[in-house]
């Protein structure tokens, strides 16, 4: 039986390029869990195993290890950084219970880390926040402690102060001890003293450690009164303090060193043993019914309680596939048999591991608080719940974005084509955010994602994993269509051949619905004009009429259906005959509802050196952007804007161009907007002409 009290779950999360992996490298090394140090920019890191991590220096997948600090057991997920990628960073915080937040000394508050900041926010993650970096050239502890507090709205307490900045960082001082940890220049991390802080430095540590142990004591009413009345609590007191207010997100510790130069990564990991929760001590997952509707039921974190887990990630690696699960209460066994309630059937337990990235310890058992992967597992994918048999239960499932680009790929031969889509199944159970279908016309091969990295790196896999060399089409943009207009129309349906015939007639009204309310229907016939049986039938009729729109066979959003009235015939009328009637008064009336092309607008957030924010600006504007705010920093100006998708193809080349290589952005699904007439026409002629050469 492990004392659950020693756990921690955590993630490292942050934008890309802030340090993670490097990060995670150094707790590795520290913990004894690795010997030799990898560098990302080298293509080494423990963490980055993928073929293309190595060789982009980014991480794609989150990469699960587990280590031992002063008695405690970490589980830590290293997270991708990049947008295209955020998804990796959404399910592993789902399954965390602390998370470290990366930020870079001189990019500060990076628009990757207020994503990855506002999808912990949701998932109620408790975070310490590590500004790495401080020896790098323009790095300012102080100021991104500020944008902690401006951009991200959060509550950075300040538990550590450099010593030195940029080439002359040496160390930090310990607010709560007043010690000074001085590390020397060999790059050992344990290659360091603890004396007392610089003289100069004396009255800025009392300013900081004040405001600290003030922040501190609100947590505690009594030990505040002490303070109040002149009494110093004792750092026993202040620390049990801050561990109260950071698991309930009141404030988030804040440390920062150089995990490059190994300077400041023990301070962190003490942190995550003293400040952030241990298994039991978050908020328990809350169970749902079919419906998804809470049950009033919560997976307790304890061992002897039924068996809950969650799959978070299906890996496929050389040995089958691998489902990663986060065990919320009870225990299991290699053997086991536990039932999948998304698919409804059992699955048997092969094997147990703990994984170190992509080298595996085998287990005989594992128990609530654990993360592990499963071998053996069938149907499993994402997100889906594994329980007891005999005391079944779901839990709050994840949910995914929409891709917003998509691609078409055919196979480069016949070998190739038969080895595809074994390959693609593979990547859509590892990757929710990505997506495959077939083209009816064409029969071609549609990949869907998040970005063109995303669907870039897809592509890299097929051929260097799984072997499949296939010819990639141009980039495309998911359109969308509208209606614009109310229409009070009637559709009657009849077919009378030899012996029973078809009827039914249907008086409707289709009008635009809100934004963001996909399909809404309505019934509003009295008096059984239309039989109650046969509502869900027109209901049915038009919503599969929705995946293709009347302009160019989009999928058409946000309308609703009122069904006032209509007619039937006691033997002709079927729920056949009503289904076929609505398909047909879709085709007939959204014709005449004003119907409108939609394009996916992107939040773009672009970072340019000062002297070519003028060329920035002007570019983002010829590709129809809407420019939302400048905000300058020390190292240049981020600009925020709106953009259509559909001009951002190929931006980052152009943008290099623009600033001489220095410029870099991130871009993110926003929402739906109407396409301007020029564009739709445009739009419009290019797919139904792609469309007639299919066929």
């Amino acid at each position: 039986m492990t004392d659950l009290s020693k756990y921690r779950n955590i993630g490292i999360f942050a934008h890309v390029d802030a340090g993670k992996t490097t990060t995670t490298e150094r707790i590795l090394k520290l913990t004894g869990k690795i010997h030799k140090t990898g560098e990302v920019h080298e293509g080494e890191a423990t963490t980055d195993f993928m073929e293309q991590e190595r060789e982009r220096g980014i991480t794609i997948q989150s990469a699960a290890t587990s280590c031992e600090w002063n008695g405690h057991r970490l589980n830590i997920i290293d997270t991708p950084g990049h947008v295209d990628f955020t998804i990796e960073v959404y399910r592993s915080l789902k399954v965390l219970d602390g998370g470290v937040g990366v930020f870079c000394g001189s990019g500060g508050v990076e628009p990757q880390s207020e994503t990855n900041w506002r999808y912990a926010n949701e998932s109620e993650v408790a975070r310490i926040i590590f500004v790495n970096k401080l020896d790098r050239m323009g790095a300012d502890f102080y100021r991104v402690v500020k944008q902690i507090e401006d951009v991200l709205g959060a509550n950075p307490l300040v538990m550590v102060l450099p010593i030195g900045i940029e080439d002359e960082f040496k160390g930090v001082v310990d607010l709560l001890s007043r010690k000074a940890w001085i590390w020397d220049d060999s790059g050992d991390p344990t290659k360091y003293e603890i004396t007392e802080p610089p003289a100069e430095m004396a009255d800025l540590v009392e300013e900081w450690r004040e405001k600290l142990i003030e922040t501190a004591v609100e947590q505690d009413d009594e030990i505040m009164e002490r303070y109040l009345e002149g009494e110093e609590p004792s750092i026993e007191e202040v620390k049990r303090c801050i561990r109260k207010g950071t698991i309930a997100l009141d404030f988030f510790p804040t440390y920062c060193g150089s995990a490059f130069k190994n300077k400041g990564v023990q301070p962190v990991l003490d942190a995550v043993v003293d400040f952030l929760p241990n298994p039991t001590e978050v908020k328990p997952q809350p169970e749902i019914d079919l419906e998804g509707n809470e049950t009033g039921e919560y997976a307790i974190v304890d061992p002897e309680r039924p068996f809950r887990a969650l799959a978070f990630k299906i890996m496929d690696d050389r040995f089958g596939a691998l489902t990663f699960t986060r065990i919320y209460s009870g225990r299991i066994k290699k053997g086991d048999t536990v039932l999948n309630t998304a698919t409804g059937k059992t699955e048997r337990i092969g094997r147990i591991v703990e994984m170190h990235a992509d080298s595996r310890e085998e287990l005989d058992a594992a128990q609530a608080g654990d993360i592990v992967a499963l071998i053996g597992m069938k149907n499993v994918q994402t997100g889906h719940t594994l329980c007891d048999p005999r005391n079944p239960a779901t839990l709050e499932p994840m949910v995914f974005p929409d891709p917003v680009i998509s691609i078409a790929i055919a196979p480069k031969d016949k070998a190739a084509s038969e080895k595809l889509g074994v390959a693609l199944g593979k990547m859509v159970a590892e990757d929710p955010s990505f997506r495959v279908e077939t083209d009816e016309d064409s029969g071609e091969t549609i990949l869907k994602g998040m970005g063109e990295l995303h669907l870039d790196i897809k592509i890299d896999i097929l051929k260097r994993t799984h072997g499949v060399e296939v010819e990639v089409g141009a980039p495309q943009v998911a359109y969308r269509e509208t209606i614009t207009q109310r229409v009070e129309d009637s559709y009657t349906h009849k077919k009378q051949t030899g012996g029973s015939g078809q009827f039914a007639k249907i008086d409707y009204i289709i009008e635009p619905g809100e934004p963001g309310s996909g399909f809404q229907f309505e019934s509003q016939v009295t008096g059984g004009n239309v039989p109650r049986e046969f509502w869900p039938a027109v209901e049915k009729g038009f919503q599969t009429s929705m995946e293709k729109g009347v302009l160019a066979g989009y999928p058409t959003l946000d309308f609703k259906v009122t069904l006032v009235d209509g007619g039937y015939h006691p033997v002709d009328s079927s729920a056949v005959a009503y289904e076929i009637a609505a398909k047909a008064a879709y085709r007939q009336t959204m014709p005449k509802a004003g119907p409108q092309l939609m394009e996916p607008i992107m939040k773009v957030d672009v970072f340019t050196p000062e002297d070519h924010v003028g060329d920035v600006i002007g570019d983002l504007n010829r590709r129809r952007g809407m420019i939302k705010a400048q905000e300058p920093g020390a190292t240049g100006v981020r600009i925020k804007a709106e953009v259509p998708l559909s001009e951002m193809f190929g931006y980052i080349g152009d943008l290099r161009t623009m600033t001489s290589g220095r410029g870099q952005f991130s871009m993110e699904f926003l929402h739906y907007m109407p396409c301007p007439k020029n564009v739709a026409d445009e739009v419009i002629k290019e797919t139904l002409e792609r469309q007639a050469k299919a066929s």
